[in-house]
């Protein structure tokens, strides 16, 4: 049975026709132990049959060692959004609920080859001389999350100092429990600065400021 109805697909159809570049989804699953995998499969699969722009390809962690250390990648399920070249944009666990708009978005970015970003946030990034660990906690329930989950791919877009990965928290417990995640949005940069709720650039920009400091 299909995840995406007609009428998603139509939209989805529809919000990726003017891309222009390739994007390659990169999805490693986890054989040993993976609630969601078959799904995050389907469901990358479905997106990929809206676009001739969309390429997937599936690894498994355990045995593809060298793709998964080639692309930094540590756990899954995880899905790598890849353009001419790797951005630093992971989703972590399914992206489904109100996070499928985040895997659009940020399909949509890389297809596109730009972000929506504002000037002065841009100019902020392109500026980075140090290294921005963005990690955005979430979960498919949450309508205030995309909007955190898009700023940081965006932001990993926009320089190659910058890897944004989103976590649904619900799937990796142990890191919402290392990073005491009582509510989400929760973006944490550097494991030095955290900030609740999905910020405005402004504030994300100060946070990185005194991450790297």
């Amino acid at each position: 049975m299909a995840l995406l109805n007609e009428e998603i697909l139509q939209e989805v159809t529809e919000m990726l026709a003017d891309m222009t570049n390739s994007v390659n989804l990169v999805v490693f699953t986890d054989d040993h132990h993976c609630d969601y995998c078959e799904q995050i499969v389907q469901l990358v699969n479905e997106v990929a049959a809206t676009s001739d722009k969309i390429q997937v390809e599936l690894y498994e962690i355990h045995k593809d060692e060298d793709k998964a250390a080639e692309l930094s990648v540590k756990r899954a399920p995880v899905v790598a959004i890849l353009g001419d070249k790797d951005y630093g944009m992971r989703f972590y666990g399914i992206p489904s609920g109100y996070e499928f708009s985040t895997l659009l978005h940020s399909i949509q970015a890389v297809g596109r080859g730009h972000t929506e970003l504002d000037p002065q946030t841009r100019t902020f990034l392109k500026g980075l001389d140090k290294a921005v660990d963005f990690q955005v906690f979430v979960t498919p329930t949450c309508p205030y999350c995309p909007r955190a989950a898009v700023l940081a791919m965006h932001m990993a877009m926009e320089s190659d100092r910058v890897n944004a990965d989103i976590v649904e928290a619900s799937e990796f417990p142990d890191l919402a429990n290392q990073y005491n995640v009582m509510g989400v949005p929760l973006n944490v940069i550097n494991d030095r600065e955290r900030v609740e709720g999905a910020a405005p650039p402004q504030m994300i920009v100060d946070a990185i400021r005194k991450a790297i400091a």
